[in-house]
């Protein structure tokens, strides 16, 4: 880790509420935000956020399973994200929220009209804005924690 944490501070807490408060509170809320307020099935918001965790290899990203209501994906689903193109385990619908997940991080010059008629025909324009939204905050996030070392410290919350 990059930052030095005052011992007895949880490191999150310290460094996105107490050294950039003003900064830091809005991203968490924000972040938050996604869990609290989608409208988007567990299994294609959870392909989409793991596809993302994999990519900016997050370890606690890596290790977080999204919770709705006592629901979780199964234990093998983030292998079925890493084979999302070939995967058996997923609908139409999970399946284009891992891919624009990974294009959206990879290569987002390169959505087109073919992707977009597919993504269209699958996804309200709601839907749409909602997961690029989501996307982007784990994005930034989690690169954000992978690159000042905070994933490597970070603790799941209980309860």
């Amino acid at each position: 880790m990059i930052i030095d944490i005052p011992e007895g501070q949880e490191p999150i807490g310290y460094v996105w509420g107490d050294m950039v408060p003003g900064i830091g509170m809005a991203a968490a809320n924000f972040s938050l935000s996604v869990y609290a307020h989608t409208t988007l099935r567990l299994r294609e918001f959870e392909a989409a956020r793991l596809r993302i965790a994999q990519i900016n290899g997050c370890r606690f990203c890596l290790d977080w399973r999204t919770d709705r209501d006592g629901e979780k994906v199964e234990e093998s689903f983030a292998d079925s994200v890493t084979e999302w193109r070939t995967s058996d385990a997923f609908d139409d619908r999970t399946r284009l929220a891992a891919e624009y997940a990974e294009r959206y991080a990879l290569d987002h010059h390169g959505l087109d009209e073919e992707f977009w008629s597919r993504m269209t025909a699958l996804y309200s324009q709601v839907e749409i804005v909602e997961l690029s939204m989501s996307i982007g905050s784990w994005l930034a996030f989690g690169r954000l924690n992978h690159v000042l070392g905070l994933d490597t410290v970070c603790v799941l919350p209980t309860g």
